[in-house]
Formats: structure tokens, C-alpha cells, sequence
């Protein structure tokens, strides 16, 4: 087929005004007689013809030029009467919402396109050692291999002293793995272990180690070359919070427009919890008061290098209001250069490409597809993050079709700054989902491979297992090393070690070049490297390919992949299994 991806221009950041030049690969299987390329300036069609720029053995390559007119600019190509876009080749027409995208809005930071992400929930990773401080009245004090208790006594009280010096001790573990950017669930102080409910924004918790300890670990954490990310909540506070708590004292405060509060005196609050009071973005002293949060906190000492926004969908959206995105190019522009990715657990395709959030945490088109995939056979989950039902049982050709979905509808530089996930802390351990060791490998392995910035939730490269996001929250058992699964520990290192040696698995296209119902196999390429990937969550037929590189087997064992005397490679049949080879 024919094929295009963002990689295939002269430029990703293009500024507005500026001419960019785009190209499409039309395999020598298919030629192509004529091929034009089709914007939409100001809202009105407009098509130019492409030029045949160079011919390869295997492909023809066109060129042609977009004029870069709005901050947003669509194109797609019509390749002789057929259509292509970014869900593929259509032979009939289709709508401008899966077209390619050229953004002209400030880019994400340049590092973010090589980040590994290490989530880390504060409370559950490390002790410093240092003698703990009083128990709050809302905690539950426990020992560190206290098990984590699901039950809705305990649920947001178990307290077990994890803090900033522990994870800054802890650094090494990191290194070991390979990750580059630290991410921080919140950190400010509140009256629960997940610190969702802040109760302060103007200082770090004091159970954590307070302002001083932020600094340690930012400077620690920067003296490895590393990014550290915060989490703020942009949706709500806690009701303890000074700006909540002035807004119900007094109905003539200027909190009081903060938030949102009836005649009768009652309040929104986020899915009815009456400890999350929404925020009321109407307010223009909420948005420079949040906006200064975001700044402030990116200042030296502590150099924050950016955030991630915790319900990052409702933030602005209340019944008839609709600020979301004029919020999310205000908060965004508060941040400087700093990275701004927004939590959206289900489509997120309408909020990013908007001068605001510059990526998404990727869960439904990344984490829900390849749980689909590759969830166990015994797997009994109630929910599917939030579903009912339970994690549906989808072969390779449902699951691709749903990563391709969602990666059609936004740009491809939207696409690789997201956060693509097997799990957080919101969410049950991958090891859980998938049953095994082995399909636990192939889903890593696809988290390092694919496009996207890949964040591991501190533990699963040990193997740990949760059936919920408060399950999953397990203390690190750093005092009980014989218990951890060190071939997974040493599967995700290689991992990591492959995807930050490998260019082309940073910054190269997408080409996606077979599907069934237990292979999945695509090649990332830049011009000087290709890449073949193939990943299988069970034994099945060889796959014989055309039109594809072989090259040295980078990963996973199996033999090089030589072309026969047609031109075609054969990938092994046996799985679970995944397979790197590059060229």
C-alpha cells in the first residue's frame, strides 16, 4: 500500500507561513500514475500535484508541498482515484478528521522524543531512613511489608512513609534500568496517600521531606543528565485546601468564584466525591493563581521539567462551560519549555494539536489494545478501567485496528510525545493482566518499540502484580530482592538499552506490515536504519513478507533474516514470543 507518516516531511515544527515538503512511498508492486496532495487552507480544498522525487528497487517516492496556512494544517494524498490519510489507503471518500496534521503551535521540548519514563508513587517507593514524622489523623501508619489493603476502610489511608531522599537514594535502580525522566505522582500536601486531594500547592508535604528534599532529589536527579516530572491537579482541590476552605467561609471571597457553588450552597465536585470540589475555570484568579503554581515550581531550586496534568478531560468542562482548551494553551504557556502531558483515561484525540496539552498518557491507543490482546487466559478483572465487563478477549487485527484509530486522529508529533503505558497507578499491573513472564516481554517489548514515550509505573520491571490501582501501589520490597523477577528486570533493561541505542525507534516512521491473530509485525525506519519488529502472544504460521528489511536479529534470539531469491523473509512461528531485527 501506499504509505505516509510524519516522519515524511521536511520539517515537524514548521512555523506558520512556512512552505513544508511531504512525501509518500508507493510500493513498485503498485504504481501509481498520478498523485496529489490535498490541504485545506483557510477551511477550502486545495490540491497540488506531486513530482516522482527518486525510484528504488522496491518503492517510488513522490514529493510535494504544503503551504503551512493555518496553526493546524490537514492534508491528505489521492493516490490515482484512492485516497490516504492516517487510517491508510480508502477507495472511497472519507472525512478530514483522519488526515495527516502539520502543527505549527511551539513544540514539545526537543529531549521528551528520547525519554524513558519511571512513574513513581511517592508514599509506596522508598523510605530515606530518616525518623518519620507524626502520623496525620487521616493516616494509618504501617510497616513496609504491611500488604496493601483493598478494602474501603483502608482505601487512600494506609501510610507507609515512602519519601523524596528515599527516592533519591534509589537512583540507582533507575540507572540500571536505563529510564531518563523521573515523574512524581503529587507531591503537595493533602489528607490521603495519593495526594490527588492537594491541600496546598505553595509547598511540598512535609511527609515527604518537605521543600528541602524536592530540591535534593531535582538536583540528583539533574546531576545524571535526567528530567524530573511533577503532577498537578487542574480539575480540583481537596476541601482542605486554603482556597476551598475561604470560599465556603465567606460567599464574598474571591475564592468563592473559584469553585462551583449553588444558591443552596452546595458544590460540584469531581464524580460526586465531596473531598474533590471542581474548580471553576471562569475565575481569572484561579487561572493566574494556577498558572503561578506551574511556574513556580519549574524555578530553581527545584527546576521541575515539566507536568503531567492529572484529569486532564474535565479540567474547564462543567455543564455548559467549555474552557478546556483555552485553559489547557493558558496553563501550557505558563509551563515555558517545559513538557505539558495531560491524563485522558479514554479518547483524548479532541483535546491535543490545540496549542495546549503536547501529549496524552496513551491508554486507549496503547494500554487498552494490548491488554485486549495479550490478557490472560485466567484474567478476571471486573472492570476495564472503568468498563464494565472486564478486559474483552480481541485477536492481533482488532487490536491494530484500535492503535490505528485513535493514532489517525491526532498528529504525528502529538502521537510521539504521549505517554504510551502497560499500567500506573491507577490502573492493575501489567503482569496481572497478561499472566506471564513472557507475554509481559511482549508487551514491554512494544512499549519500547512503537511510537510514543514509554513510561514504565515503578515495579512492573520486577514482575510485582495488582489487580487495581490501589493493589497495584505495593511498597518496592528493596529488602526482599529474592522475591523479584530479575529475567524481567533483565528483559526490560535490554529493552530500554535497544530502544536508547536505536534511532530509528526514537525518531523514525511507522509502517505497519502484518496483522492476524497472534502476530503483529511493523518496521520503524529512518533513512539511514530500518527496523522489523515482530511480536506474538502465541505460537501460529510463518509470516512470509515482501517489500520489508531483513537484517542482524537485535533481539530476542532468533536467527537473521536473509531476503530469498523472490525478495521475501520468513518470521519465525514460535511465541510468545518478540523479535528485533535491524538493517
Amino acid at each position: 500500500m501506499p504509505h505516509h507518516d510524519g516522519t515524511m516531511v521536511s520539517t515537524q515544527t514548521p512555523a506558520l507561513g512556512e512552505t513544508v515538503t511531504v512525501f509518500v512511498r508507493v510500493p513498485a508492486g503498485t504504481p501509481a500514475r498520478r498523485v496529489h496532495v490535498r490541504s485545506t487552507p483557510d477551511g477550502e480544498p486545495h490540491f497540488t500535484p506531486a513530482a516522482v522525487d527518486r525510484t528504488t528497487p522496491d518503492a517510488t517516492w513522490w514529493r510535494a508541498e504544503v503551504v503551512v496556512r493555518n496553526p493546524v494544517t490537514n492534508y491528505r494524498f489521492l493516490v490515482d482515484d484512492r485516497w490516504l490519510n492516517g487510517l491508510g489507503v480508502a477507495a472511497h471518500d472519507v472525512p478530514d478528521d483522519l488526515d495527516f496534521r502539520l502543527v505549527a503551535h511551539d513544540p514539545p521540548p526537543a529531549w521528551s522524543r528520547d525519554a524513558v519514563v519511571y512513574e513513581i508513587f511517592p508514599d509506596r517507593f522508598a523510605r530515606s531512613g530518616r525518623d518519620l514524622p507524626p502520623a496525620p489523623d487521616w493516616a494509618v501508619p504501617c510497616d513496609w511489608d504491611t500488604p496493601v489493603d483493598t478494602g474501603q476502610a483502608l482505601v487512600q489511608r494506609q501510610f507507609y512513609g515512602g519519601d523524596l531522599d528515599g527516592i533519591a537514594g534509589r537512583l540507582d535502580h533507575l540507572e540500571r534500568l536505563g529510564v531518563n525522566t523521573v515523574y512524581l505522582t503529587p507531591i503537595f500536601p493533602a489528607r490521603s496517600n495519593h495526594r490527588y486531594d492537594a491541600a496546598a500547592f505553595d509547598r511540598i508535604d512535609p511527609l515527604l521531606g518537605g521543600d528541602a528534599a524536592l530540591a535534593r532529589l531535582a538536583a540528583a536527579v539533574h546531576a545524571r543528565g535526567w528530567r524530573l516530572i511533577g503532577d498537578v491537579t487542574t480539575n480540583h482541590t481537596g476541601d482542605a485546601h486554603p482556597w476551598f476552605t475561604a470560599a465556603v467561609s465567606d460567599v464574598e471571597a474571591s475564592e468563592r468564584a473559584m469553585y462551583y457553588f449553588d444558591e443552596s450552597g452546595d458544590y460540584e465536585s469531581w464524580t460526586g466525591v465531596k473531598t474533590l470540589p471542581k474548580l471553576n475555570w471562569a475565575s481569572p484568579v484561579l487561572r493566574e493563581r494556577l498558572a503561578e503554581v506551574v511556574r513556580a515550581w519549574r524555578r530553581p531550586p527545584y527546576g521541575l521539567d515539566g507536568w503531567r496534568v492529572d484529569v486532564a478531560n474535565m479540567t474547564g468542562r462543567c455543564g455548559a462551560d467549555a474552557y478546556t482548551h483555552e485553559v489547557a494553551a493558558h496553563l501550557r504557556a505558563a509551563a515555558g519549555d517545559g513538557l505539558f502531558v495531560a491524563e485522558h483515561a479514554h479518547d483524548h484525540t479532541g483535546d491535543l494539536d490545540r496549542d495546549g496539552w503536547q501529549g496524552t498518557m496513551n491508554y486507549a491507543g496503547f494500554l487498552r489494545p494490548l491488554w485486549t490482546w495479550l490478557r490472560g487466559d485466567d484474567l478476571d478483572l471486573p472492570l476495564f478501567l472503568g468498563v464494565p465487563g472486564g478486559v474483552p478477549r480481541r485477536d492481533g487485527v482488532a487490536a491494530l485496528a484500535t492503535v490505528r484509530a485513535f493514532a489517525a486522529r491526532v498528529s504525528w508529533r502529538a502521537l510521539t510525545h504521549s505517554w504510551t503505558l502497560l499500567g500506573s497507578h491507577d490502573t492493575a499491573r501489567v503482569r496481572t493482566v497478561v499472566g506471564d513472564p513472557y507475554r509481559q516481554e511482549v508487551a514491554a517489548g512494544l512499549l519500547m518499540t512503537m511510537p510514543g514515550t514509554p513510561m514504565v509505573f515503578a515495579g512492573d520491571e520486577i514482575g510485582l502484580r495488582g489487580v487495581d490501582g490501589e493493589d497495584s501501589r505495593t511498597p518496592m520490597p528493596w529488602q526482599r530482592t529474592g522475591e523479584w523477577d530479575h529475567a524481567t528486570f533483565a528483559r526490560y533493561r535490554e529493552l530500554v538499552a535497544l530502544r536508547r541505542d536505536t534511532p530509528a525507534l526514537r525518531h523514525g516512521g511507522l509502517r505497519w506490515v502484518h496483522a492476524d491473530a497472534d502476530a503483529l509485525a511493523f518496521v520503524r525506519e529512518t533513512e539511514g536504519e530500518s527496523v522489523l519488529v515482530l511480536a506474538r502472544r502465541a505460537t501460529g504460521e510463518p509470516v512470509r513478507l515482501t517489500g520489508v528489511p531483513g537484517g542482524a536479529n537485535v533481539y530476542g534470539g532468533a536467527a537473521d533474516l536473509r531476503p530469498d531469491a523472490a525478495g521475501a523473509v520468513t518470521l519465525p512461528a514460535d511465541g510468545p514470543s518478540f523479535q528485533v531485527w535491524r538493517s
